[in-house]
């Protein structure tokens, strides 16, 4: 137990479970958006309204729904502790950045996680709050369970539909790194496989962001 324990509490054991919380939200971000793309059916809301219904009282989901904000928790505490001590490890600034020594977007991943967060809290102050009392819905939305209307409401929204998209982008940004990343602390890093982990990683990022910034736009225009 003390090997497991001081494994855990190790650089390599905080990026090990950070990696590992991550590829558990990547699995996440699928599922949520197949969710989303039933918003544009021409149906009423019937698909989307159904899955939404069987996320929010299926208990096994409700038992996911707990592992998932605790995977983005411990996903974000552990990216904090790591940043820290990468930032303490080099206590001194260099006057000369060598761009070339990482990539743009892993000398910014803290930067957009706080931005991810920060939509995060968004998100959950629209719907999920909403859901628990805690928030008010949207004007003109008065079942607190409508979770549909309350999108609708929102994606008709100039303002928030600009805000939403540039959010994403700034997420799939996120992804386009982490997915990678990921797997290279998993220990599958080899001149074979790396290139094709970090081309999967690039699509996926790709299609998470286009896929959620598209939801809103196409609704905001045509529906």
């Amino acid at each position: 137990m003390g090997w497991f324990t001081s494994t855990l509490t190790s650089s390599i054991g905080k990026k090990l479970i950070m990696s590992l919380a991550g590829l558990f939200l990547t699995i996440f971000l699928v599922v949520h958006l197949s969710i989303n793309l039933t918003l544009l059916r021409n149906d009423g809301g019937r698909w989307f309204s159904a899955a939404a219904g069987f996320m929010s009282t299926n208990y096994v989901i409700k038992v996911f729904e707990i592992i998932l904000f605790l995977g983005f928790i411990l996903h974000m505490i552990y990216g904090v502790i790591i940043q820290i001590m990468n930032w303490m490890s080099r206590p001194k600034r260099y006057k000369i950045v060598h761009y070339s020594q990482t990539s743009f977007f892993s000398k910014f991943m803290i930067h957009t996680a706080v931005i991810i967060t920060v939509f995060l809290v968004i998100h959950l102050m629209n719907f999920y709050f909403v859901k628990l009392h805690v928030t008010d819905p949207p004007d003109g939305i008065t079942d607190r369970h409508d979770f549909y209307g309350m999108v609708m409401a929102l994606f008709h929204n100039q303002t928030y539909v600009i805000i939403y998209v540039c959010f994403i982008l700034f997420l799939a940004f996120h992804l386009s790194h982490a997915f990678q990343s990921a797997f290279q602390t998993l220990g599958l890093e080899h001149n074979k496989y790396t290139p094709f982990i970090k081309a999967v990683g690039l699509i996926y990022s790709i299609v998470i962001g286009l896929g959620f910034s598209l939801i809103p736009v196409l609704i905001y225009f045509f529906y």
